[in-house]
């Protein structure tokens, strides 16, 4: 328990530690441990994930909510086989933060909501806009978005895909390297953007 609390305080950028990001609704009800079987694994993705994604989000548009963060290998487990999660091999990498994937490279991801974008969200506005602003300014690997809110898994990755996928309509892949729409600036989606901040 104390190294628990330890590993909760590491600070992983300016403005997350570790703890806020263990939280599970599942592994809480079900009474399964979400605790990193490599902590200095986790640790080394954890910090850019929120060095060079989270930070900037949060300087451009304000607080940010981390909805769902690392999964421990039990707690994907056993959502997978229960329907409500991707397998240990699909979050390797991505939710698990300390394993890497196939290719033996490491990332990490998180399930956000920006409250700034959701209002906006709420009221009609399209996805899309904020997929693409992302697009344009941050180094992310993958986003995924979905409809409640429109939270959206935003990973940091050490060879990074650049693509991005949607459940919210139009569903399906918005881009990804060989698209036609991958390349240069997508300014139009998102006229009234705040300017990139803490960068």
């Amino acid at each position: 328990m104390r190294g628990l609390e330890e590993l909760g305080r590491v600070r992983l950028s300016p403005n997350f530690y570790m703890r806020d990001f263990l939280y599970s609704e599942i592994a809480n009800f079900y009474a399964i441990p979400n605790i990193p079987e490599y902590p200095d694994i986790a640790i080394a993705t954890g910090t850019p994930l929120c060095e060079e994604l989270l930070e900037p989000l949060q300087a451009t548009f304000g607080r940010i909510t981390v909805r769902s963060g690392y999964r421990a290998v039990a707690v994907t487990a056993f959502g997978n086989k229960r329907g409500e999660g991707a397998s240990i091999e699909a979050n390797a990498a991505y939710h698990v933060w300390d394993l890497r994937d196939s290719e033996g490279c490491l990332g990490a991801a998180a399930c956000i909501v920006i409250p700034w974008f959701a209002d906006r969200y709420e009221e009609g506005a399209d996805w899309r806009e904020l997929a693409w602003w992302i697009h344009d300014h941050l180094p992310y690997s993958h986003l995924q978005f979905f409809p409640k809110l429109c939270a959206f898994n935003i990973q940091w990755h050490e060879r990074p895909v650049r693509r991005i996928d949607s459940f919210v309509a139009p569903k399906g892949c918005l881009t990804r390297p060989g698209m036609p729409n991958h390349e240069g600036s997508h300014s139009t989606w998102y006229r009234g953007f705040p300017t990139l901040s803490g960068t």
